[in-house]
């Protein structure tokens, strides 16, 4: 199987932190596997930073058109995975000469990348998914809207992200990685008895934007919870100033704490530091959460997520075995899950336990990457017996 995949979510070369996110890790991860299986995988890619991302990629797209065009007249590929519904803006325009050399087409489809509200765009999204053999949404929530933008059912095949099993590989007992975390960013303000170590603490990590619901839980459950409950977030973006007005507001300042971008290194000592991830997110119209990898990330590390019960969370946490699931916006629903975990310490250490399982077990990038080949390859074989 000859697969041509299409993203421009790559980061630069020895530059991973400069471009990362849920898609892009995902557009990276599942290279890596697809390569792995018994596919030749030609990638076509933009390498560029997060800040350049949105200045490169109409360039990027305009250079792919051409490149793709030419590498189907020469049937050099079986099948054209696009990584993403950016780069798959692509395949109306290319769905005549795919067509006509018997090559199939497919996308993933992360979530936003679906919903953005701009008109123009969901203009676009349906005819989009007209000129595809097969969609692939992460999640069965981000499937169904693509249903609602007129995908058409045949079409639609959810296959779950999944997560690399070596992302995080130290040996870190929870005490060592809160040495080094606090070393760098300082103990946590007011601790009981001014032991760090008796602080429960709940980290979040992800682009700090409305949907993730971190000002709603700072303002809402932060302050239901015991003073000896802290909660740090690693990211950037523009709820940063809302989240600390919310934690000042609420009284709550001294148990926030804002990391900023984390180096892989540091991210993987919150994560290990930490005894809950927290996931809060709250619904926005138009940017809807498709899956929630860093809920992965961190279950590798021990750490059972309390999350919202909305979108494509539903599809990574299941409810006793790798966290809580809550209903969006239910503030009490959220301390009370917190709660149990603080009331009982070996709850948590087995909780911790059973969610690297249960992450390892069924979230593997293989058995993902299979399913993309198999169902491209039905596409091919279709389309070669049309051409």
């Amino acid at each position: 199987m000859r697969i041509l995949y299409v993203s421009h979510s790559f980061p630069p070369r020895n530059r991973p932190l400069a471009n990362i996110g849920g898609m892009q890790r995902v557009a990276t991860d599942l290279y890596n596997a697809l390569s792995e299986c018994n596919a030749r995988v030609e990638p076509v890619i933009l390498r560029t930073s997060w800040r350049w991302t949105h200045v490169l990629t109409g360039l990027f797209l305009g250079s792919s058109l051409c490149r793709i065009a030419a590498s189907a007249k020469r049937r050099k590929m079986d099948a054209v995975l696009f990584s993403s519904m950016v780069t798959a803006s692509l395949a109306p325009l290319l769905q005549g000469t795919l067509r006509k050399h018997g090559i199939a087409s497919g996308a993933i489809v992360h979530g936003r990348d679906a919903t953005l509200l701009s008109p123009p765009y969901q203009f676009l999204v349906p005819r989009i998914f007209a000129a595809l053999d097969a969609v692939f949404p992460v999640s069965r929530a981000t499937g169904a809207a693509c249903l609602e933008r007129g995908l058409a059912e045949k079409k639609l095949h959810v296959v779950r992200n999944g997560v690399s099993p070596d992302r995080f590989a130290a040996d870190w007992s929870r005490a060592a990685a809160r040495t080094m975390l606090f070393e760098r960013f300082g103990p946590p303000q007011g601790a009981p008895g001014n032991n760090p170590e008796r602080v429960l603490l709940l980290c979040s990590a992800g682009r700090q934007v409305k949907r993730k619901g971190f000002v709603w839980f700072v303002e809402h459950v932060l302050p239901r919870l015991p003073e000896d409950v802290h909660y740090w977030l690693a990211g950037e973006g523009p709820e940063a100033e809302r989240i600390l007005l919310a934690a000042e507001r609420s009284g709550g300042a001294h148990r926030v704490r804002l990391l900023g971008r984390l180096s892989h290194e540091e991210l993987e000592g919150m994560y290990r530091a930490a005894n809950l991830f927290i996931m809060p997110n709250v619904p926005v119209p138009g940017d809807m959460e498709g899956f929630g990898v860093v809920m992965l990330e961190a279950g590798l590390c021990g750490l059972p997520t309390v999350a919202a019960d909305i979108e494509g969370i539903a599809d990574v946490i299941e409810d006793g075995k790798n966290g809580r699931l809550v209903r969006s916006g239910d503030a009490e629903g959220f301390s009370e899950a917190i709660l149990a975990y603080r009331r009982e310490p070996e709850m948590l250490e087995e909780a911790s336990r059973r969610t690297v399982s249960h992450v390892l077990e069924h979230f593997g990038w293989n058995a993902a990457a299979e399913k993309y080949l198999r169902v491209l390859e039905a596409c091919s074989t279709r389309r070669r017996a049309a051409a």
